[in-house]
């Protein structure tokens, strides 16, 4: 792989990111719950304000990487601390993101529920994108690939685990932080974990060939 095919790839990865934070963004301000992985930081976010969802984000993303070098070790690869800017730039993406979209009323719940979808959809298109980029994986997804290597389990199986683990570990702090209620945690969550992966799915099957072609070429 070349220098320019590299610039490329990583262009596309940070392109990727935006569009997941947009995809985030579009969901959080629903108020309809996140993406299963973004659940805990969403909760935190709710209970201790000082810190901005990205700011949580980045974080998250930071302990599961160090859950990384706890399982992988020896085998962990150094290039896979790259995954540091990565999460602050997520985080610094979400909360602008964020911003962008706070204009948008969410007075009507059919609104808010449209934009869990817009969300979802957008959330897709990143990943596809991040995945096809193919040099750095995001921290949530090199957690379930390092779980998965290392308990030699399919990284689809290790990840419906992982996100249902994510959203129970979300509603148990917000049952602890505030009084026995489920905040941060609903419907657009459970929507987001069943149809992200679909999205992600119809994206990578169209985008695949024509990026790969540009970013080879």
């Amino acid at each position: 792989m070349n220098k320019k095919e590299l610039m490329k790839r990583y262009i596309t990865l940070i392109i990727g990111l935006f569009l997941s934070a947009l995809g985030v963004a579009f969901t959080k301000h629903a108020e309809l719950g996140v993406s299963p992985i973004s659940s805990v930081p969403n909760v935190l976010s709710y209970r201790f304000t000082f810190f901005t969802i990205g700011s949580w984000l980045i974080v998250w993303n930071c302990i599961l990487l160090g859950g990384q070098i706890l399982i992988l070790r020896k085998k962990f690869q150094p290039i896979q601390l790259l995954q540091i800017p990565l999460s602050f730039l997520f985080g610094y993406f979400t909360d602008i993101c964020l911003w962008c979209v706070s204009p948008i009323p969410t007075d009507r719940y059919p609104l808010r529920l449209l934009m869990v979808f817009i969300g979802i959809v957008i959330l897709g298109l990143g990943i596809s994108l991040a995945v096809i980029a193919n040099v750095i994986m995001n921290s949530g997804e090199a957690f379930v690939k390092a779980v998965a290597d290392t308990i030699h389990k399919e990284f689809g199986n290790v990840k419906i685990t992982l996100d249902i683990l994510y959203v129970i570990s979300a509603m148990i702090l917000s049952l602890f932080f505030f009084d026995f209620t489920i905040v941060g945690a609903r419907e657009g969550t459970v929507l987001s974990a069943i149809l992200t992966g679909f999205v992600v799915k119809f994206f990578s099957k169209r985008l695949n060939k024509p990026l790969i072609g540009i970013l080879t070429k």
